[in-house]
C-alpha cells in the first residue's frame, strides 16, 4: 500500500522560506511522478510543482506560473522523500499543501489532481506577520 506523509508546515513570515517534506512508502519515487498541490481557503486544489526521475536522473520538473522562481521541487531517492523548498513566501501562499504520486502521470498533465491515486494528508502553511 502506497502511503505519503507530509511534514514541515507551519507559520512563516512574509518573505520567509520553508521546506516541506513528503515521505513515501510502498513505492519507489524513482518510478513515479511526484507533485505538490495546495488548497487555498475556499478554492479547489491546484498544482504547484511536479517532478519525475528515473534511475536517479531527472526526467522533467515543472512549476505552476505563480511559484516559478520561488519554489523548488526535488527528490531524494535514498530517502524516498520529495521536497518542496519555498522561498519569498507571500500571504497568498497560505494553504494546505499536499503531495501526491502516481506512475502514469506525465509532464503534460502533472497538475491535474484527478489523475493521482495516492495522496498525503496535507500540511498547513500560513504566511503571516
Amino acid at each position: 500500500q502506497v502511503q505519503l506523509v507530509e511534514s514541515g508546515g507551519g507559520l512563516v513570515q512574509p518573505g520567509g522560506s520553508r521546506t516541506l517534506s513528503c515521505l513515501v512508502s510502498g513505492a519507489s519515487l524513482g518510478a513515479m511522478t511526484v507533485a505538490w498541490f495546495r488548497r487555498l481557503p475556499g478554492r479547489e486544489r491546484e498544482g504547484v510543482a511536479g517532478i519525475r526521475t528515473s534511475g536517479g536522473n531527472l526526467m522533467w520538473r515543472s512549476y505552476a506560473p505563480f511559484v516559478t522562481g520561488r519554489f523548488t521541487i526535488s527528490t531524494d531517492g535514498a530517502k524516498n522523500t520529495a521536497y518542496l523548498k519555498m522561498t519569498s513566501l507571500k500571504s497568498e501562499d497560505t494553504a494546505v499543501y499536499y503531495c501526491a504520486t502516481d506512475d502514469h502521470v506525465g509532464r503534460d498533465d502533472w497538475f491535474r489532481p484527478a489523475l493521482y491515486d495516492y495522496w498525503g494528508q496535507g500540511t498547513q502553511v500560513t504566511v503571516s506577520a
